[in-house]
């Protein structure tokens, strides 16, 4: 057997053995069962908090359903999913924090509460019913209105992250 042959084959033996081997890694931190979970449902959250901002449920509803399609191979069903969420916003929360040398706010802090039921046919000890909360100070040079939107999103989107981390991941 000459060199090249020999170089050949050192080249293709390793090819071989990894061929069998699979290999698969999950970057988003879920540890989902595919073969007993297999569908999510929603139920719209409804805004119940005693201040409302009118987008707050469509956005938190469309970002908690956004997360789980793109970072699970879920399918999503109308009701009686192996897993399911509902739940309700309970809380939109303005409260004044530092205060200047004017004796006015120098920032205020937007906070939101949502209350979720969570429910997993396949892990029933897995089930919960949980209050989350995240908050963003913002600089009184800007009002509500200003930043309410952009505000908001980021506390959704801080919100729904730790209700996944809390439901799919095994942390």
């Amino acid at each position: 057997m000459n060199d090249t042959c020999k170089r050949l084959l050192l080249l293709l033996i390793p090819l071989f053995l990894l061929a069998g081997c699979r290999v698969s890694y999950q970057f988003n931190g879920a540890s989902i069962d595919y073969s007993r979970t297999r569908t999510i449902s929603f139920r719209d959250f409804t805004n119940n908090a005693p201040l409302v901002y009118p987008q707050l449920a469509p956005m938190f509803n469309e970002s908690l359903k956004d997360l789980f399609s793109r970072q699970t191979k879920l399918s999503q069903v109308r009701e009686n999913g192996d897993v399911s969420f509902e739940g309700e916003i309970t809380g939109y929360d303005i409260t004044p924090m530092s205060i200047g040398d004017d004796a006015i706010a120098a920032e205020t802090r937007l906070t939101i509460t949502v209350n979720v039921r969570y429910r997993n046919k396949a892990q029933p000890d897995k089930d919960f019913e949980r209050k989350f909360s995240a908050f963003r100070n913002f600089s009184n040079t800007r009002t509500l209105t200003q930043v309410q939107a952009e505000v908001s999103q980021e506390i959704v989107d801080e919100l729904v992250e730790t209700i996944f981390n809390q439901t799919m991941a095994d942390w």
